[in-house]
This record gives C-alpha cells, structure tokens and sequence, in this order.
C-alpha cells in the first residue's frame, strides 16, 4: 500500500483567491479596497474564518485581531513547535487580489492537503492573517505581526487613533474580533511567508521563484513646513517663505542627492503632499508631506537620514520657514534564516523551478515574525512589477507554482520533527 502524500488542490486554491478578491470589489475601477477593520475587511475575515472551520482547524482570535487557524499535530510535543504560514487579508484602496491574499489562502491551501491525505502532522501547522499589515487607516503598518513579536505593546496599539479618528481597539470590537488570546502566545518553530513579488526583477529575469533572504529597512517621515500665505503676484520671490517651494525642494534633494548617492541600494519617495490653503493664486503657508526611505543596509539608511535631517535645517533657515517632522515608522532590515533560504531553493530546484535569491523592497509580516522564530519568504512573479493597483496580476500558473514550493518545504520541515 502506497504511503498518503499532501497534494495541493490547486483549482480550490485559484477559487478562494477569486472568492476573497470580490468582497470590497469595485466594478468601475476594477480593483477591491478592505481597509483594516472595516466592514468589507470583517466580511473577509469572516470568510477565511469559515474555511479554516470547513477544514476543521482550531480557530483562534488574539487581542489585537491577528486571526489563527490551526491543524494541530498528533502529540501535545508538536503542537508546541508549530510552523507558522502566515500574511494578511487587509488591502490598500483600489487595489489588486492577490496582496497578502496568496499567502494566507496558500497557507489554508498547504492544511487542506493535509487533511485531504489524512495526515495528521508531527508538527502543528498555524495559518494566520495579521491585522493592519498595510497601515492605511491606523499607523504603523504591519501593527499585528509587531504587536505579536512584541515589539509594540498591545495596549499602545488598540489605542491607536485612525486617520478618520475612530480607535483601533473600539473597531476591532464593533467587527467582533477583539480576541482574548495574548498575542505571541502561540510561539512559532519557524515561519513562511508566500507572496507575490510586488516589483519587476523575476518577470525581468525570466525566474519563477524568488528566495528572499533579506528585506530592506524602512524609514517613515511625516514633514510639516509652516511658511506665509501672502499674495502670489504682489509678493516679490526674495520676500517669500514659501511651504510649496519648500517642500518641492526637500522632494528634489531626495531624488537627486540621497539617492544620487546610493542608487543602487537607497530609495525615497514622497509619496503623500497637501499644501494649504490649496489656491492657485495665494502662496502656501502649510505644506505636510511625507518620506519613505528604504535601504537593505543599515548604515546607509541612517545615512540617508542625516542627510535628509541637515537638508531641511538648511532649507528653513534658507527659506525663512519652521520645519517639524514625526516619525511613522522605523523599521532595520532584516536577513531571514539561511536554513529555510536553502531549503525554498532546494525545493524549487527539485520542482526545476529557475529561481534566484533576492532581498524583498517592500515590508512584510515576516520581517516582524523573524524577531521571534527563524523566518524566510518565497516569491512569484508580479506581470510589470505591479501592484497595489488593480492591474496586478500573476499568472495562475505561477500562483500554483508557489504553492507548491510552499507545500514542499513545510513537508521536508515537518518531517525533521
């Protein structure tokens, strides 16, 4: 008698991403928008919970929202050395299906082959969604995998105030999952993170798998510069204290100078600016805007934060403008567990998948979970480096491809139980 083997149910998994992708559908734009603890994001996370109870997992609810599903293993040993699958389910506005989507459903897809085989792990399999992975609404992002890593205390995080002034904690119990589990109670062995590659280096290079062994540190500024209204044909340029002009330089000195510097590793982008009073003819007195640095080192990323602190003492006292800046978020780069790293690329090779290692661009629950328990991350391809948009795409072919490294290393992990 042949020995059962986990097989990926690749059409289900095709299904649910589809399935969760409708709710927050926008049928103009094209896209879907689940904001952390709105209603449409409460009806995704109501679906997922559903599927992790059709496949008879334990489900569970931590006080910061973060939602568990768990195939428990044969003895009470393996329960205590669980391998985490884990992303999130909420979105940014208008965006693709497959974001954070592809790593929780590819989780529930790796439980669902072991209960379709009836193996029972050695070791506990937990698939979790973690709350405000995209930090839209409440400030910072990925606030549930932080809180749970405890690296931001859980109190702090349900008094956060959202940008339409509502508190966390109030909303996470107005879409019922305030849990009562303390995050982090649940300790993973190791962690595995799927997803999509969000950038355009796998398509460019014809790779169908990406190793991600690192993740770049990231740097969030808010900048506020307070200048002079004052009439925009009347007011000679050598008498303004112009916030627009200001801000616009800041911008400029960015590009031109931070990342001149380090092209190839430092990025920055403005990717958020309001000016006041927003009329054509006055000059702006408040220009509010913010900074996004990132680098895979370091040491150059304090650098380009230094660089950026003198340029705005330069450009007030220059200016004649008051300058103030509030951190969003600091997050230091992260080298993910060289053991898992080998091991997604030993899978691909035995699928004879082309694959390459890279560091990830963009943040993710895993760098959080990687404070706690061994962590490494595999991606696909994103069709044109596309994404938070509705135009993102991955061919079906390639979501099931990386189902299936997924589902390759989680067996060769389990069965080192």
């Amino acid at each position: 008698m042949s020995t059962p083997t986990p097989t990926l149910d690749a059409g289900r998994l095709l299904e649910q991403i589809r399935l969760l992708g409708e709710i927050g559908a926008d049928a103009e734009q094209g896209g879907r928008t689940r904001i952390a603890l709105t209603d449409d994001e409460k009806a995704g996370r109501d679906l997922l919970a559903q599927w992790m109870r059709e496949l008879d997992l334990d489900v569970r609810v931590d006080r910061i929202g973060n939602l568990f599903g768990i195939l428990h293993a044969a003895t009470d040993a393996g329960d205590e050395q669980p391998l985490m699958i884990g992303s999130h389910i909420d979105t940014v506005r208008n965006a693709g299906a497959l974001d954070g989507c592809y790593g929780v459903l590819s989780g529930l897809a790796v439980a669902r082959a072991y209960r379709a085989s009836g193996i029972t792990p050695q070791r506990a399999i937990v698939v979790g969604a973690f709350t405000n992975e995209e930090g839209v609404r409440f400030q910072p992002d990925m606030m549930g995998s932080l809180v749970y890593a405890g690296a931001l205390d859980v109190q702090a995080a349900l008094d956060t105030l959202g940008t339409d002034g509502t508190r966390l904690g109030d909303e996470l119990a107005r879409i019922g999952y305030a849990g009562d589990m303390e995050p982090g109670a649940i300790v993973p062995r190791e962690y595995l993170e799927l997803h999509i590659e969000q950038g355009p280096v796998l398509e460019a290079e014809g790779q169908l798998i990406g190793v991600v062994e690192s993740l770049q540190g990231i740097s969030w500024q808010k900048i506020t510069i307070l200048g002079t209204a004052n009439h925009a044909g009347t007011t000679p340029t050598r008498l303004r204290h112009d916030a627009g002009y200001a801000a616009c330089a800041v911008a400029a000195f960015l590009r031109e100078e931070v990342v001149g510097a380090a092209p190839d590793t430092t990025l920055a982008t403005v990717g958020s600016l309001r000016l006041e009073p927003d009329l054509i003819n006055v000059i702006a007195r408040k220009a509010t805007f913010t900074v996004d640095l990132r680098d895979p080192d370091e040491q150059r990323l304090q650098v380009a934060e230094k660089r950026l602190a003198g340029f705005l003492a330069q450009i007030a006292e220059r200016e004649g403008v008051e300058i103030k800046t509030e951190r969003l978020a600091r997050f230091e780069p992260v080298v993910f567990d060289a053991g898992l790293a080998d091991e997604i690329e030993a899978s691909a090779e035995r699928f004879g998948f082309t694959h390459r290692r890279m560091t990830s661009g963009a943040g993710h629950d895993a760098q959080m979970i990687a404070r706690i328990a061994p962590a490494a991350m595999i991606f696909v391809p994103s069709r044109g480096g596309v994404s938070h948009n509705p135009r993102e795409h991955t061919d079906d072919e390639q979501l099931v491809q990386g189902a299936q490294v997924l589902l390759d290393v989680v067996q060769r992990r389990l069965a080192r139980a």
